[in-house]
C-alpha cells in the first residue's frame, strides 16, 4: 500500500512539474510571438534570452519566466494598451507556424539548449523607437534583427 501511494504522489509530482514548465514555456512562447514574430526564429530566441536571462537574475523583475514575462511595462505585447493582447494571451500550439515556432523555441530555452545569443541582455528595444533613457551608458550586446540588446542597465 506504502509503494502504490508513493509512485502515485510521484506520479501527482511529475504532472505537477510538467504543468509549470507548460505554463512557462506557454507564457514565454507568447511573449516571444508578441514581441518579435515578425523577426523569425532568430529574433524571438533573443526576446526569450532576456526573458531567461532576467529569470535566472531574480530581484525585481520577478525569480521565474512567468513572473518575468508578465512584469508589468516589461514586455509591449502584454500593455493593456497593445491592441494584439488579447490575441496573444490566447494563442495554443497549432494556432498557426509563427507561434508553433516560438512554443518549440522557448522549450528549448527552457531546456538549456539553446545558447545565449544576446550575450547576457536582460534589456532590448526596437530600432524603430527613439532611444529610451535607460539605454544611455547601458553596454549594447547585440543588435539582432530589429531590436538592440543591453545589460549593464543602470
Amino acid at each position: 500500500m506504502r509503494a502504490i501511494l508513493l509512485v502515485a504522489l510521484s506520479l501527482i509530482l511529475w504532472g505537477y512539474n510538467k504543468m509549470k514548465l507548460n505554463e512557462a514555456q506557454l507564457t514565454m512562447a507568447r511573449t516571444m510571438y508578441g514581441e518579435a514574430r515578425g523577426e523569425g526564429a532568430t529574433g524571438m530566441q533573443a526576446v526569450g534570452n532576456v526573458i531567461m536571462n532576467r529569470a535566472l537574475l531574480g530581484g525585481w523583475w520577478g525569480n521565474s519566466i512567468v513572473s518575468v514575462a508578465l512584469k508589468p511595462w516589461q514586455f509591449s505585447a502584454w500593455n493593456a494598451n497593445d491592441p494584439n493582447r488579447d490575441v496573444i494571451a490566447n494563442l495554443m500550439p497549432g494556432d498557426n507556424q509563427t507561434f508553433d515556432l516560438a512554443y518549440e523555441i522557448a522549450g528549448k530555452l527552457i531546456d538549456g539548449d539553446l545558447p545565449d545569443i544576446t550575450g547576457g541582455a536582460t534589456h532590448y528595444y526596437a530600432d524603430t523607437i527613439s532611444e529610451p533613457g535607460w539605454a544611455r551608458g547601458a553596454n549594447q550586446t547585440a543588435y539582432i534583427g530589429h531590436h538592440k540588446f543591453f545589460n549593464e542597465v543602470a
